[in-house]
């Protein structure tokens, strides 16, 4: 075969593979890599959406990280829901999942009464927590009182008001609590009867079984739950609104954050500064802030993804 007709070959194939490949990159190209490049080139322009963007050089992220009072409790709260709620969810996602898949009977019945909050639009079901947990007229401080217990300030509370967002996240399991129970049915029963054949407590099949075995999915949902919370913005925000009374009307503005910039998320401060206050620079900025963050969580997880499975060890 001389090397023309090679050539020839090699390049057909790699057309062929190119033609396979375009749906995915070319969606890469339209949908993740421009607006992660204009991103980062109107991070370094003065641009307010009506005029031509000039360029600042690194006036907006010196703006962002020295000079906007915002940023550093948005990125301490947003830190703060990462780690507490998602390991929070995970935990609670796992337990209501051992739970289900222990009962003998009724199980469909638990499995949609906690799937069913859910479904609920987080618009809905934040204002509903909101008015459960007002402070002066809340069923639940009511119950508190009765029983002779402190009622939290709750969402009017800042020492309270990532408790009670971490509340609502804890209600709405549903989604972890489906994927975490179909990883448990998929465990091998005979890894459960061996393991109680040699003397095995509960304890210790669960860590020595269950968790190995799991463990990819445990990493899934870290993962997904970590990104998801870096977009949170609209359970806060309107938690934030209803507990402050403020109904918002043409032309006013609400500054997020209620109460003390407690609920306040970096998602938050992209819409803050890009539509209401028109610096969609600065914007920028913090969006790139919100990508690097995602990915170093998501390298730092993936790097430590043998260590459930080696937790037996």
């Amino acid at each position: 075969m001389s090397a023309l007709t090679l050539a020839s070959k090699r390049r057909r194939s790699a057309l062929r593979t190119l033609a396979f490949l375009s749906p995915w990159l070319i969606g890469f190209a339209v949908f993740f890599a421009y607006p992660l490049l204009s991103t980062v080139y109107f991070s370094f322009m003065h641009y307010d959406g009506f005029r031509p963007p000039t360029w600042s050089g690194t006036k907006n992220w010196t703006y962002v990280f020295a000079h906007y009072p915002l940023f550093w409790p948005a990125l301490r709260n947003t830190l703060w829901l990462v780690v507490v709620m998602v390991g929070l969810r995970v935990v609670f996602g796992l337990g209501v999942g051992l739970l289900i898949t222990k009962i003998k009977t009724g199980t469909g019945v638990f499995r949609t009464l906690f799937y069913l909050p859910y479904l609920a639009p987080p618009v809905a079901a934040t204002m509903s927590f909101a008015f459960l947990l007002n402070p002066g007229t809340g069923p639940v401080n009511s119950l508190l009182e009765r029983i002779g217990v402190p009622a939290p300030g709750w969402f009017n509370d800042p020492s309270w008001s990532k408790p009670a967002l971490t509340l609502l996240a804890l209600w709405g399991i549903g989604d972890l609590m489906v994927i975490f129970m179909a990883a448990l049915l998929d465990v091998p029963k005979e890894q459960y009867e061996a393991a109680e054949l040699d003397g095995a407590s509960s304890w210790q099949r669960f860590r020595y079984v269950t968790l190995p075995t799991i463990s990819p999915i445990i990493m899934f949902a870290v993962v997904t739950g970590v990104i998801q919370t870096m977009q949170y913005y609209t359970q806060p925000l309107i938690a934030g609104k209803v507990a402050s009374g403020v109904i918002q009307g043409a032309g006013t503005q609400f500054e997020p954050g209620y109460p003390d910039k407690s609920t306040l998320t970096l998602p938050q401060l992209v819409y803050n500064l890009g539509f209401q206050r028109f610096d969609y620079g600065s914007a920028c900025v913090v969006a790139l802030v919100l990508f690097a963050l995602s990915m170093v969580f998501t390298a730092l997880l993936m790097r430590r993804r043998g260590g459930l499975i080696q937790a037996g060890d």
